[in-house]
């Protein structure tokens, strides 16, 4: 019984691999549709979608719904890590509807290294969410710059169990779901009681 559930896991995970592989050839070949040139804030000021390109044709922007979520903190996580390799072919920026000075201070202390621009809840976001109906659903959007245009050319939602966090998977191999775990932004549990004489513990 054990060796047929192993062989039916082996060809799913062979299923999945090619259905993969068919998804990557039909973004590649998906020529997308030109989007307004938006505007943002930034820390150093109002920045547009092209001067989110910087130096390079590709901007893959990763729609954080903000310090709020403990999902997308997770998603941002993961992403930040594999950062300098992102940055090799594409540029990548985080985009959330906070403010600056909140992005900045809670990327801070996550530690995540991206650029990043607040859409303010404005007319990017409802215009190019990822999902239709949701003003502010977790996601990424591939843009392509062709001279001064620029087109939209593959998105894609953020959810439990999806490609985009290799934390579901991982936790698949030992057989537990997302109803089974929920991210936190710490994992560390004070102590009830101290040594140290202060009552003025920020948790």
């Amino acid at each position: 019984m054990a060796d047929d559930t192993q062989a039916e896991i082996s060809a799913v995970e062979m299923q999945i691999f090619e259905l993969n592989a068919k998804l990557v050839a039909l973004q590649g070949a998906h020529q997308g549709e030109q989007v307004p040139n938006y505007t943002f804030a930034t820390e150093n000021g109002e920045a547009t979608l092209l001067d989110l390109f910087a130096d390079q044709d590709r901007l893959m922007l990763i729609h954080n719904m903000g310090q709020g979520c403990r999902y997308c903190t997770l998603w941002a996580d993961g992403f930040n890590g594999l950062l300098p390799h992102l940055e090799s072919a594409l540029s990548v920026v985080l985009v959330s509807k906070d403010p600056p000075d909140v992005q900045r201070k809670f990327a801070n202390a996550r530690g995540w290294r991206f650029r990043l621009a607040s859409h303010g809840a404005g007319d990017y976001m409802r215009e190019q969410t990822v999902q239709a109906g949701v003003d502010n659903m977790p996601g990424v959007v591939v843009y392509a710059r062709l001279g001064d245009a620029i087109v939209r050319k593959n998105s894609a939602a953020f959810g439990p169990g999806d490609r985009y966090c290799a934390q579901w998977s991982l936790l698949g191999l030992a057989g537990l779901g997302e109803s089974e775990w929920t991210p936190q932004y710490r994992y560390w549990t004070p102590p009830t009681e101290l040594d140290d004489g202060g009552d003025n513990r920020l948790d």
